[in-house]
């Protein structure tokens, strides 16, 4: 009798839980709902659209001849199908390192000076989060599409699932401990399961994204760096290709889903 008693109460909880965790969902879908009708974001996207076409630099250029993989100033759906494989770089390149690579080769900057401050902070805005985000906006209703169909492509996804996979630092921890099965939650933050197209696309496809916690937009690169930090893995630098390869597994698998950007997150 005990042990019935304790199945029927047990059950009785768990579908209390799942009551409360499904209401707690729609009340955060509705939040984010309300905050995207004004999303600070599209104030940045506005900075970038004028810092595209501004001539600067030492070679006093904009940055309208750079190709992002689709030809010269080319930006619709190019951010959906990034990283991708660049012949004149011989490498994979996500939109940041392709940015800044512009922004050398074109504007003449030096790359420790385009990158002294590649995310904003407190008073001031980075200049590479307001172009991504308007590079990114160029594919809003586009479909990502990076089935990584080149060699140098298929190597770096293959890299990103193994860095994805791995179990690392002092907590042992990998990215799919938190993002490997479905219903899972830290807090009031929902962790989508990033081995699936839908959970993948979720996850990629509102970036970059104002962070409402942070008061500032966010773009993919500083999103994993940060997860490797909270994850207490040693931190990556700005543009390194296990960030990128990283992005291209997770892009590979988002596959097909629609890009919706900037977006709005916690």
């Amino acid at each position: 009798m005990r042990t019935l008693l304790g199945v029927v109460v047990a059950g009785a909880c768990i579908g209390s839980v799942a009551a409360q965790d499904s209401k707690v969902a729609d009340e955060l879908a509705k939040y984010r709902e309300a905050l995207a009708d004004g999303n600070p974001a599209d104030l940045l996207e506005v900075k970038g659209e004028a810092l595209w076409a501004e001539k600067r630099g030492p070679r006093n250029a904009s940055l309208e001849q750079c190709d992002l993989g689709l030809g010269p100033g080319k930006l619709e759906g190019a951010y959906a199908q990034l990283p991708r494989y660049f012949a004149d770089t011989r490498k994979v390149m996500d939109v940041e390192s392709r940015l800044v690579y512009c922004m050398v080769t074109l504007q003449g900057f030096k790359q420790e000076e385009v990158t002294r401050q590649w995310f904003s902070k407190p008073g001031k805005e980075s200049d590479i989060e307001a172009l991504v985000t308007f590079i990114g906006a160029k594919s809003n209703g586009k479909p990502i599409n990076v089935p990584a169909a080149h060699p140098e492509e298929q190597r770096m996804a293959k890299i990103g699932e193994y860095i994805f996979y791995r179990r690392s630092g002092p907590q042992d921890f990998s990215c799919a401990i938190c993002h490997g099965q479905d219903g899972k939650r830290i807090r009031l933050q929902e962790l989508g399961n990033l081995t699936t197209r839908e959970g993948a696309g979720t996850a990629m496809k509102t970036w970059p994204s104002y962070r409402v916690s942070q008061g500032a937009v966010w773009t993919m690169q500083r999103r994993l760096i940060d997860c490797m930090r909270q994850a207490r893995w040693p931190e990556p630098n700005y543009l390194a290709d296990s960030i990128i390869a990283l992005e291209t597994f997770l892009q590979k698998t988002a596959t097909g889903t629609v890009m919706e950007t900037p977006g709005i997150k916690r």
